[in-house]
């Protein structure tokens, strides 16, 4: 056969494909949280359950305050993960050192993984004791202990990155590997298409997570696509590939469980697409009410929710007392209320990490703008409100 095709045959019929078999969506509890076939019970611990469950209350909590927050311009920018919180299964089933490539939504893995409400509110008020100190807008996280890449605004630059990143580690055959996250808007871009056959003709360890929550900002997404959603350009791209339902976190936790087992055993790439529903504005400069109706939203919050799911699934095992989540929500509020009001009050990084950290000997020209920046701080400090910056 033809070295393009090798697995195609000859035919006599003068036939155009437009369609194959639709792709299922992999299950494991109802939207009542009943496991649906008892040889796919997840195999996890009570304590395991819990944390999980307890961080997607957290992430719920820090999500509804940090929105208000914004409205009331004590942050600039925020977006909140209501709907999506089923996202922490797919890091319960990480290895901690795999490397982590996030778009936007992804506070849960984040969560999931140690990262402190006290760094979570540093970083959204960009103050002295940010990570990042102060280079990136709100819910731009990052951080090299938790192995998870600083947040870029621009759609899709982390999925070659992530592939490159996969390559590497095979080379360095340390059975690692990593997971891109990225919504099915981003799956338009050019980086995508680069990113999957770079990762199929490479053999690079990677899991691409799309999150398909059925809306690119304000294109709905039977506007984005004629085909089988993005799980059937994983199987175009020659990758195995499944999609799952993204409100059923144990769905989530298996796929990626097993996704990971082929990545790092055969070094090969995987596509999970994630079904699930954004509840949520796009973020706090959208106003979602403008492309679909309240109703609409209120209908999928009351249908299926993933947090719902989750509590029920644990009360059905007589791990969760009717009743706690009005406790934990409760104490999540006020630790995260907490850790608020001690960002808030911190001083912003010093003006001198505007230069720091990209160039090994900073060049003549920014020497320049730095003595011209200090010295215009020095001439007007109440213009320039110097005392709101830390001196280093």
């Amino acid at each position: 056969m033809f070295p393009g095709a090798l697995n195609s045959e000859y035919s006599h019929e003068l036939k155009f494909v437009s369609s194959v078999e639709s792709i299922q969506t992999y299950q494991v509890m109802d939207s009542n949280g009943s496991v649906l076939d008892p040889a796919h019970e997840p195999q996890v611990s009570k304590e395991e359950a819990k944390a999980m469950y307890r961080n997607m209350l957290t992430l719920n909590a820090m999500d509804q305050i940090l929105y208000e927050a914004q409205r009331q311009g004590r942050i600039s920018f925020y977006m909140t993960s209501f709907g999506e919180e089923a996202l922490i299964g797919s890091a319960a089933a990480l290895n901690p050192k795999d490397l982590v490539f996030g778009q936007y939504r992804e506070a849960g893995v984040l969560l999931q993984r140690g990262f402190t409400l006290e760094q979570f509110m540093n970083q959204c008020f960009s103050n002295e004791r940010d990570l990042g100190k102060g280079r990136q807008m709100p819910i731009h996280y990052g951080t090299k202990e938790l192995c998870f890449q600083t947040i870029s605004s621009p759609l899709a630059t982390q999925i070659p990155q992530a592939a490159g990143a996969a390559y590497g580690m095979r080379r360095d055959g340390n059975k690692l590997c990593t997971i891109c996250y990225f919504g099915e808007g981003a799956a338009s871009e050019g980086d995508f298409h680069a990113g999957l056959n770079m990762a199929a003709t490479l053999g690079c360890p990677v899991i691409f997570y799309c999150r398909n929550n059925g809306y690119a900002i304000s294109t709905p997404s039977i506007e984005q696509y004629r085909g089988d959603g993005i799980a059937s350009r994983g199987i175009g791209y020659g990758i195995d590939t499944i999609r799952v339902d993204g409100n059923d976190v144990w769905a989530i936790y298996a796929a990626t469980k097993a996704a990971r087992k082929i990545a790092v055993e055969q070094n090969k790439p995987v596509l999970i697409e994630a079904m699930t529903y954004r509840v949520s504005h796009h973020s706090t400069s959208d106003d979602s009410s403008a492309y679909r109706s309240k109703k609409e939203v209120e209908d999928w919050s009351k249908r299926d929710n993933p947090i719902s799911r989750m509590r029920n699934w644990m009360e059905n095992k007589g791990w969760w007392m009717k009743g706690e989540d009005a406790e934990i929500t409760k104490s999540a509020k006020t630790r995260v209320l907490e850790a608020f009001a001690a960002a808030e009050r911190l001083k912003k990084p010093a003006i001198h990490h505007l230069f720091d950290e990209v160039y090994a000997e900073l060049p003549p020209e920014l020497q320049r703008e730095k003595a011209d920046i200090e010295a215009l701080a020095r001439k007007y400090p109440d213009y320039y409100q110097v005392n709101e910056f830390a001196r280093s």
